[in-house]
């Protein structure tokens, strides 16, 4: 079965989007739609990937930004102007779409992903948004309309709204495709489905 992970975080998405091209994640990955953007759009760059590591604080985070430092590293090697991550292992290498028709980019791209690190959730908790005590009831309002109408498996968010960590859901079933299409208004999108179109 395939599954995808839970990135609930708009911010998060975002960065990961910029930082880490051509790790993780398969075709069918996506991301929940959150209500700090309104939007169930998936990120531009690459698809998340697993972010649940058990260790936990600096540690974990010391862990993953070194491991950010060697991916640069291979990327450098490979003719890509990578810069430095920054203290929470972000890299910022601009465009997302155009970083993808950039045939050097995506050949180096390849041939560094094994040492692209997953995403800890401690890395999630400090870039997730801040939501609003509206926001955070359109969350959990939104999952629990997914849950009863076609993905059990949907996850519910913690008390500030958003879903840390290696969660994985089955969003390829046609009963979670068609939950995505009923709850899509809840968050303000009734038009882009995101993870129901995995």
């Amino acid at each position: 079965m395939r599954t995808n992970r839970v990135l609930l975080a708009a911010a998060a998405v975002t960065a990961f989007a910029l930082t880490g091209c051509g790790g993780g994640g398969g075709d069918g990955a996506g991301r929940i739609p959150t209500a700090a953007d309104g939007t169930a759009s998936t990120g531009t760059g690459r698809t998340t990937a697993g972010g649940g590591n058990s260790g936990g604080g600096k540690d974990e985070v010391a862990a993953y930004v070194e491991a950010k430092r060697a991916w640069v590293k291979c990327l450098r090697e490979n003719h890509i102007d990578a810069p430095d991550p920054d203290a929470n292992g972000q890299v910022e290498l601009g465009d997302a779409r155009t970083l993808k028709k950039n045939p050097v980019f995506v050949k180096a791209s390849e041939k560094c992903s094994p040492l692209n690190p997953p995403v800890p959730a401690e890395i999630e908790r400090r870039l997730a948004p801040r939501l609003t005590p509206e926001q955070i009831k359109t969350q959990f309002a939104y999952a629990e309309c997914m849950q009863k109408h076609g993905a059990p498996d949907f996850p519910d968010p913690e008390a500030d709204g958003n879903v840390y960590g290696d969660v994985q859901w089955d969003s390829t079933t046609a009963s979670a495709k068609q939950a995505a299409r009923t709850c899509a208004p809840i968050i303000g999108d009734p038009v882009e489905q995101g993870p129901g179109k995995g």
